[in-house]
């Protein structure tokens, strides 16, 4: 982008003083107000932002979402969260009680530049915020993972320091360790083993 080339000033406005500089500004500012928003502005915002309003999530469109490693996201009532390549990831899907969907995918290794196995959940936990849950549900590589990964990554881990290795599934460990991390209770949360491949879940 080339540089502004100065202007010749040829003439100059005189600036409103005193009461007309005050009906002036009181006109600017009712002009603005008066501008039409619409009812889905808030709704586009908080989509180009990657947020969603804390008492809003019904502003969330019902569609698709999907929701790639390490990445959060969210659906409105009526709206699926789609997974791809869930092959020794796990996802958390918390099901909301307006009926929309909030989910987290998970990787085993981190995807660069996308959020760690330890950090994911404090995420998704901010991104339900303190709305309520009727259902917290993990699914995918259930034997790849130890539950200590949510609190801490592999990639965490110095190189003379050994890395916890999971034996066998755990089920009741990364329920308790996802339900730890989400400030929820225990009972929310079922963990199933499912085969590698997408997820879809509505």
């Amino acid at each position: 982008m080339s540089a502004r080339q100065p202007h010749p000033r040829t003439h100059r406005a005189e600036r409103p003083s005193g009461r007309g500089a005050f009906a002036a500004g009181a006109l600017l500012v009712a002009a603005l107000l008066a501008l039409p928003l619409g009812p889905a502005t808030g709704a586009r915002a908080a989509e180009a932002s990657g947020t969603s309003p804390r008492t809003g999530a019904a502003a969330l469109a019902a569609g698709s979402v999907t929701v790639t490693e390490g990445r959060i996201g969210e659906a409105g009532p009526g709206g699926v969260l789609t997974y791809p390549s869930v092959t020794s990831c796990l996802t958390v899907t918390v099901r909301l009680r307006d009926g929309g969907l909030a989910g987290a995918h998970a990787s085993l290794f981190q995807v660069p530049g996308e959020l760690r196995s330890d950090a994911i959940l404090a995420a998704l936990r901010d991104r339900v915020g303190d709305r309520p849950v009727t259902a917290i549900e993990v699914r995918g590589a259930v034997g790849a993972w130890d539950p200590s990964y949510f609190t801490k990554a592999i990639e965490a881990y110095g190189e003379n320091e050994p890395v916890p290795v999971p034996e066998g599934r755990d089920f009741d460990g990364l329920a308790a360790a996802v339900a730890a991390g989400l400030g929820r209770p225990r009972a929310l949360v079922t963990v199933e083993d499912v085969p590698d491949g997408d997820q879809t879940v509505g």
